[in-house]
């Protein structure tokens, strides 16, 4: 499991874009996000590496950080 706190994630339309990040790179990857917390926790699939999960939320805007 990798978990990531993103504290740039504020509010419902972050959470979308971040989910859809992760799921453009790991269409099968189990997402799980706490908003309050700002933490997200990704379970990636065969073959996804936690460099390009981390890289694609950042190239959607936000500054993922190893929770």
């Amino acid at each position: 499991m990798i978990a990531l706190h993103v504290p740039d994630m504020t509010c419902a339309h972050c959470v979308g874009t971040v989910t859809k990040a992760v799921q453009g790179v790991d269409a099968k990857a189990g997402i799980r996000v706490d908003l309050d917390s700002h933490r997200v926790e990704i379970e990636p699939s065969a073959g996804a590496s936690t460099e390009r999960l981390v890289e694609a939320i950042r190239e959607a805007g936000y500054t993922p950080e190893p929770a």
